[in-house]
């Protein structure tokens, strides 16, 4: 933590491809030039892999044109205070643009809100909300090298079992719950309820609806961002890996969304009838799901998450209130009506998942879609059902060769992303790991 004598500073921050913070710090003093736009940082800063390598040798982005700058444009709506930070600091996210004025392709910001003006276009806004899991670990992984639950959640270092809903596993972590909750009321973010989940540390933050789908997913950031820093203050870590254990619950974030027209009617909202819109846009989402499985799955440790009998789900499938199903509708009348995406985990870039849900959504709009019939609780997915890939690899060459994703985010980020994860990938297989040396070095 900075010392209470260190001066306050504005942060700009840029949000990279993986959904990590990348930015400057700049002197209080000195602000004027965040507002003025003249802050830069190298265009490649936003193509950089989950290692912090630009890659050049597969995007030609960084020295191959001399790493050309770009310039940093604040989103004043963003502006918030620095809890953790001396006194007066504060941050503010930024979108990349070219020089010629232009938002940058590779920005996931700027994605987002192409998307967006696409609804504008129609007369629609989406409403949107998050709910984010994460994990709580003690903070010696560096020393151990894997993560382990929180002392206080454990008896002679195990597990004290199941959590989900437990007031207990909550008071016992409550001063890092309240530091959570008290540095987001500061920063403005609409955080709702606060609950266990499954996994020893594991706790769910919801953030209520917002009708502006990138200050949603700016509220998502901000809220990884603070479980960060809150952890740190009380010697603790968190961590958005999609699964930190073998034996626990993965970590999703689900998200709740429903379109509103220029009256603020939800034109989702059946009104007593056949919920055909809901199907329709449940129908879009489902047919473009396998496409973009690498952008609700970026990582390879995203896919252990994908198990039968779990929460995450297998199956391309949605239902009524079901919460084992891909797209679930809560409410299917009123303006409540919505559906649930519960493919993502943790570990998903916030804009990157939101405009792969909503372009889903907008060709459900477009025309009338048939999803197939709904699961049912108890029962299996109906027959021919299609199921998401539990290989890294096969979802970068699915995304990679979808037209879908080149329309919604671009042909030139779907290739700098595939490209980018299919590095990933490969070196992922080409890890010989623990397991292999404990299972094959003995046996054959």
């Amino acid at each position: 933590m900075a010392s209470d004598s260190a001066p306050p500073r504005i942060e700009i921050l840029l949000v990279g491809m993986n959904g990590d913070l990348r930015g400057k710090q700049i002197p209080l003093e000195a602000e004027k030039k965040v507002w003025d736009g003249t802050v830069r940082l190298p265009s490649s800063t936003q193509s950089l892999d989950i290692w912090g390598y630009d890659n050049d040798e597969i995007t030609g982005l960084s020295m191959s044109i001399g790493d050309p700058d770009g310039l940093c444009i604040p989103d004043k709506r963003s502006l918030a205070p620095m809890p953790w930070a001396p006194e007066g600091s504060k941050q503010v996210l930024s979108t990349m643009h070219e020089f010629d004025g232009t938002p940058s392709f590779m920005d996931p910001r700027a994605i987002l809100a192409a998307l967006l003006k696409r609804f504008e276009e129609r007369g629609l806004t989406p409403v949107v909300a998050t709910e984010l899991e994460f994990y709580v670990v003690q903070d010696d992984w560096r020393e151990t090298g894997r993560p382990r639950p929180p002392a206080k959640l454990t008896y002679r270092d195990q597990p004290n079992g199941f959590q989900l809903y437990d007031m207990s596993a909550v008071d016992a972590l409550d001063d890092y719950l309240q530091t959570v909750r008290t540095w987001a009321k500061a920063q403005g973010l609409p955080a709702d309820a606060t609950t266990a989940e499954f996994g020893p540390g594991q706790f769910e933050i919801n953030l209520l609806h917002r009708p502006d789908a990138l200050a949603a997913a700016d509220d998502c950031i901000y809220l990884k961002r603070i479980a960060e820093q809150a952890a740190k203050k009380h010697g603790l870590k968190s961590t958005c890996m999609a699964k930190p254990y073998a034996d626990h619950a993965g970590s999703g974030l689900h998200v709740h969304a429903s379109v509103i027209d220029r009256d603020g009617n939800n034109v989702l909202d059946a009104k007593g009838g056949d919920p055909v819109r809901l199907k329709s846009v449940c129908a879009g989402m489902l047919m473009t799901m396998r496409d973009a499985q690498l952008i609700f799955a970026p990582f390879a440790n995203s896919y252990r998450r994908f198990q039968p009998g779990s929460f995450a789900p297998v199956d391309i499938d949605w239902g009524f209130g079901h919460r084992g199903t891909a797209v679930r509708i809560p409410d299917a009348q009123g303006p409540a009506a919505r559906i649930e995406h519960r493919v993502a985990g943790a570990d998903v870039n916030p804009y990157l998942l939101l405009t792969a849900i909503l372009g889903g959504m907008l060709l459900g709009l477009g025309e009338t879609l048939d999803p197939g019939p709904a699961t049912e609780p108890g029962k299996e997915p109906p027959a021919g059902t299609k199921k998401l890939t539990h290989d890294f690899l096969t979802a970068v060459e699915e995304f990679s060769a979808s037209p879908f994703i080149a329309d919604v985010f671009g042909a030139r980020y779907q290739k700098l992303y595939g490209d980018t994860k299919r590095k990933e990938a490969i070196s992922y297989l080409r890890t010989v790991s623990d397991f292999d040396y404990q299972t094959y070095l003995p046996r054959i």
